[in-house]
């Protein structure tokens, strides 16, 4: 399920009535708290917990790199007149944690990564948390049990139609985690290696049983990688031996390509979807959709025999 966008229009609701920002059940009218939030990810998530109880905006839009997003005036505009905010956190959309600092002072400001304990990547010699922690789907659970919490906090009444919403919710996810480990175990234990456009991927190689074998960029992607880099990465995927290599959706594959084209292995036909789910048609519009889209493509490329349509 996508973000859900209601304000101004009327939607009817089991025995109610949605009328603008409002819900009319039996005859009571309950106002439905305005949630912004910042990637397509999270939107998703919120979407399956809040659905309709709830006034849902995501500032990205699929496709988007939340690493260099510039935050426009209709963001500001819809943060300003927040209830609750939910972002990342983790410096993953770093212009538009600054927004939110600035201009979301009478929301509820909460940073659904930073419940988490991180991994700790080296940048540059700096000590940095990877921000990308959806990669291991029990993350995603505790988050989406957060989620819900703090919509009760704004709907108190509503609690139980939250819980539910993400009791179900977690029983789809508890599946797909089970289901990417079965996947990843079809690939040949020395094909178990990721090579990345960027370093998206830590919390995935580590919950499923690969390694990561190296990337052009680090796990932002603000800064374009060096020709040492470049050299570098090459001589890893000539080491490691590895059949293929993956672009990602939100990146430009043609560095990604020349450093395959120079160590002598392939580009994974389909793109991997890192920091933002796809467009409509994509085969990746929700979380869910996203992991199996990417586990398929990588146990495939590597060699493996994945269970997928």
């Amino acid at each position: 399920m996508k973000a859900l966008f209601f304000a101004g229009r009327h939607l009817a609701v089991g025995f109610g009535l949605v009328i603008g920002g409002w819900l009319s059940l039996a005859g009571l009218a309950v106002a439905r708290p305005r949630v912004v939030v910042t990637t397509t990810l999270i939107a998703d998530w919120v979407g399956q917990v809040g659905q309709d109880r709830i006034q849902l905006s995501s500032l990205l839009q699929p496709g988007v790199d939340p690493h260099v997003y510039e935050p426009t005036p209709a963001d500001a505009a819809a943060l300003e007149q927040a209830d609750l905010v939910f972002y990342n956190g983790y410096n993953l959309e770093p212009g538009l944690i600054r927004l939110i600092e600035a201009t979301a002072q009478g929301a509820r400001r909460v940073a659904l990564a930073e419940i988490l304990e991180p991994i700790v990547a080296d940048e540059d010699g700096i000590p940095t948390p990877d921000p990308h922690v959806w990669g291991n789907v029990e993350n995603v659970i505790l988050m989406v049990e957060h989620i819900a919490q703090e919509l009760t906090e704004q709907v108190p009444n509503e609690a139980a139609f939250f819980q539910a919403n993400a009791a179900a919710y977690r029983a789809e996810l508890e599946e797909l985690h089970t289901w990417i480990g079965e996947q990843i175990q079809t690939i040949p234990p020395a094909n178990r290696v990721l090579v990345t456009t960027h370093d998206a991927f830590a919390y995935y190689t580590q919950a499923y049983g690969l390694k990561m074998g190296g990337s052009l960029l680090g796990i932002s992607t603000e800064e374009q990688p060096s020709a040492q880099t470049v050299a570098q990465l090459v001589e890893e995927i000539r080491a490691l031996g590895v059949p293929a290599v993956f672009a990602e959706t939100t990146l430009n594959p043609a560095l990604i390509q020349t450093v395959a084209a120079e160590a002598g292995v392939q580009v994974a036909e389909q793109e991997l979807y890192s920091d933002s789910l796809g467009e409509a048609g994509s085969g990746a519009e929700t979380y869910v959709a996203m992991m199996r889209l990417n586990t398929c493509t990588i146990v495939a490329a590597l060699g493996g025999s994945p269970d997928c349509p």
